[in-house]
């Protein structure tokens, strides 16, 4: 269960009581990600998320904010994604009051020092060093980067390092200004919420600016004709991602490839885990996901593989989708995946950080928040037959794209496994 209200500066409130725990997560989910940015500012919702932990004029540095935090044992961290910018502070429900103050001092009063902000884009750099270093997560950046080609969602979200090193405070503020405002902002408050928390929703995020909003963002207008994207390290195991395009947000049929997802490797009892891994042994992890956004979105088959027998994985794979395109799998298979999702949302949703992330995401890109119950029911509704068509929709060989991290320059070698 849950409700909602507005302030009257815009903010949209949503709040979902959770009995069962003594947990309270309070998050703050403002409309805006790296796909908002120009080139010229690619990085910037990141560095600003980075900068809200920095000070605040009533917190004046970061060992002032945190200690305050870590007194009452609380948890707390952001996230910048594509499309949007989430930060959140779980406590006992006892300091909901002071989660509540902090979050809005920071959303409001955050000083940007520029000493602190010059100081802050060695810290990006390395995390983006970190990120390079890892090719599990690089591979998703190198598909995504393909798949969209030199476009806001084709750029990394934590920007370039050469871009971050010369941004300019006086233009990440502007963009700041333009998108940290009232009607721009989803406030979710979720676990064991006290009587009184609309009013004290009021008092503190009743200082965010109240101007209109004008969340405008470049809408995604073809796929990259190329469709094999390398990234050449020296490395033992490689790191590939075969994707291609899928669907929205709010499409009515994301909830059925959500389901073809799981059933191709969304568990270790799934297709391409007992196929690829178990049998034949060609990779330690292998997992199906999908990257849904606003306008567009896209499905991903990632693995880590055995270099030296990329040849015989990549059309092992495609062999998996071709089966599944052909509609070749069992009821059991589908039913399996289904009780799958089932228990892992409902256990998900045992935890106030997840809920409160669960409801704010559908109230920033779906046109009505569902409840617990309407989302097992759309699962359970989820047919063969809807699957079957899916599949054969999604899984066309000719849109495919594939995404490698390894000891390889030329793309001829890989072109002969896409049709």
């Amino acid at each position: 269960m849950f409700k909602r209200f507005f302030l009257t500066n815009g903010v949209k409130v949503l709040i979902s009581p959770l009995k069962e725990t003594q947990a309270v997560t309070v998050m703050a989910i403002v409309k805006v990600g790296s796909r908002y940015e120009n080139i010229k500012l690619n990085g910037a919702s990141h560095f600003i998320e980075h900068m809200m932990f920095k000070g605040t004029r009533k917190r004046p540095d970061t060992l002032t904010l945190t200690k305050e935090l870590d007194g009452i044992g609380a948890e707390y961290n952001a996230f910048t994604a594509k499309d949007h910018t989430a930060y959140y502070i779980k406590t006992n429900r006892f300091h909901v009051d002071l989660a509540l103050e902090i979050l809005s001092d920071m959303l409001v009063n955050s000083k940007f020092d520029e000493k602190e902000l010059n100081r802050e884009r060695g810290v990006i750099i390395e995390e983006i060093n970190m990120y390079e270093d890892n090719p599990m997560v690089l591979v998703e950046d190198v598909l995504e980067g393909g798949l969209y080609g030199d476009s806001p969602l084709g750029r990394n979200i934590a920007g370039t390092k050469s871009g971050i090193a010369k941004m300019d405070r006086r233009e990440m503020l502007r963009f700041k200004d333009q998108y940290y405002i009232g009607p721009n902002i989803w406030l979710v408050i979720a676990g064991r919420v006290p009587p009184n928390i609309k009013s004290l929703a009021e008092r503190y995020f009743r200082l965010m600016p109240k101007q209109p909003s004008s969340p405008i963002f470049q809408r995604q207008k073809k796929l990259n004709a190329k469709r094999v994207h390398l990234k050449f390290k020296k490395t033992e195991q490689v790191h590939l991602i075969i994707g291609g395009p899928a669907l929205p947000y709010a499409d009515r049929n994301l909830t059925a490839l959500s389901v073809l997802s799981t059933m191709l490797g969304g568990t270790m009892s799934s297709r391409l885990f007992i196929e690829i891994r178990e049998r034949r042994g060609l990779c330690y992890f292998i997992r199906a996901s999908l990257s849904p956004y606003q306008d567009l979105g896209h499905f991903q088959i990632q693995a880590g593989l055995d270099k030296n027998r990329i040849s015989e994985a990549i059309p092992a794979i495609l062999g998996e989708l071709q089966k599944m395109r052909r509609g070749e799998f069992r009821t059991e298979e589908l039913n399996r995946a289904k009780e799958y999702m089932k228990g892992k949302f409902i256990l998900d949703l045992e935890d106030s950080e997840n809920l409160a992330g669960w409801l704010g995401k559908q109230a920033l890109f779906l046109p009505e928040i569902k409840t617990v119950k309407t989302r097992l029911a759309e699962i359970d509704q989820v047919t063969s037959a809807k699957v079957k068509k899916l599949a054969k929709t999604i899984f066309q060989p000719r849109r495919f794209h594939l995404a490698v991290i390894g000891p390889y320059r030329q793309e001829r070698a890989f072109l002969r496994f896409l049709p």
